[in-house]
C-alpha cells in the first residue's frame, strides 16, 4: 500500500511543479508575482471587458476571434454584441484594433504591437509589472514613461483609474540612476488594491489570449489524471495477483 500511495504522488507531481514560479527580472526593476488562474472566468470575463474598452483602440488581437472568446469564458454572442463589439464589427470578427497603423505610426512614431502572444513572450509578471509602472515624465513625447519600459511610445491610457505618479530614482555605487518608489501626484478613481486587481485580471485575460487551447488541456488533463489514478490501483491489484505464488 505504500508504495500505491508513492505512485499517486508521483502521477500528481506534475500538476504542481510547474505552477510553481520565482521573481524575475523586469528590466532595471524585479517583477511582481501575479496570480494567473485560467479556471477563473469571472477574472477572464472583466480582463476581457478591460481589453475590449482600454486597449482594443489601439492594439489588436488578431488571432482571437470574438466568439471563440464568447464560448471560452462563458459569455454569450448576445452579451457580446452588447458589450464587447463595436459599431461596425461582427461576432465572428477577428478582434482588430480600431486605429489605422497609419494614423498610429504618425502620432505614437510607431505603430502598436499585437498583443495575442505578448504574455507569452514577454511572461505574465511583466505583463503585469509593466502596467502597474507608468508614471509622469515631462521629457517624453506623450507625457509619460514606465519603469520597465524606459521611454515607452505608449501614453498610460489607465491613469485615470490609478492617477498620477511621478518616479523618484537614486544613484548607485557607480552614478548609474536607479529606481527607488513612486510618489502618487493626483489620486485615481482607484485605490492600490482596486487597480493592482484589475491589473491581474487584465494580465490574465493576455495570458488567456496567448494560449486560448490550455483551457481546453486543463480540463482534459484532469480527466487524464483520474484515469492514470483509477489505472494505478488496478495495475498494483494486478501485480500483486501476478507476484503471490513467487513471494
Amino acid at each position: 500500500m505504500k508504495k500505491l500511495l508513492i505512485l499517486l504522488v508521483m502521477v500528481g507531481l506534475p500538476a504542481g511543479a510547474f505552477a510553481a514560479g520565482g521573481h524575475k527580472s523586469c528590466g532595471t526593476v524585479e517583477c511582481d508575482a501575479v496570480d494567473i488562474d485560467l479556471g477563473d472566468k469571472a477574472s477572464l470575463q472583466r480582463g476581457a471587458r478591460i481589453f475590449v474598452n482600454y486597449c482594443l483602440s489601439c492594439h489588436s488581437a488578431g488571432y482571437m476571434r470574438y466568439n471563440r472568446m464568447g464560448r471560452d469564458l462563458g459569455i454569450s454572442d448576445e452579451l457580446i454584441k452588447e458589450n464587447l463589439l463595436f459599431a461596425a464589427d461582427k461576432v465572428g470578427d477577428l478582434m482588430k484594433a480600431v486605429m489605422p497603423k497609419e494614423d498610429a505610426r504618425l502620432w505614437f512614431g510607431v505603430a502598436p504591437p499585437d498583443l495575442s502572444l505578448i504574455a507569452r513572450a514577454r511572461k505574465p509578471a511583466w505583463v503585469y509589472t509593466y502596467l502597474r509602472s507608468f508614471y509622469r515624465d515631462s521629457k517624453s513625447p506623450s507625457g509619460w514613461n514606465n519603469t520597465v519600459f524606459a521611454h515607452v511610445a505608449m501614453p498610460h491610457v489607465l491613469y485615470e483609474w490609478q492617477g498620477d505618479r511621478r518616479a523618484v530614482f537614486k544613484k548607485d555605487a557607480h552614478g548609474v540612476e536607479v529606481f527607488e518608489r513612486f510618489e502618487l501626484q493626483r489620486v485615481g478613481s482607484m485605490d492600490k488594491q482596486a487597480y493592482d486587481r484589475a491589473m491581474r485580471d487584465l494580465t490574465n485575460f493576455l495570458t488567456y489570449l496567448g494560449e486560448p487551447a490550455r483551457l481546453v488541456r486543463y480540463e482534459i488533463g484532469i480527466y487524464v489524471l483520474i484515469f492514470l489514478a483509477v489505472f494505478l490501483v488496478f495495475a498494483y491489484l494486478l501485480k500483486k495477483e501476478y507476484w503471490k505464488d513467487i513471494h
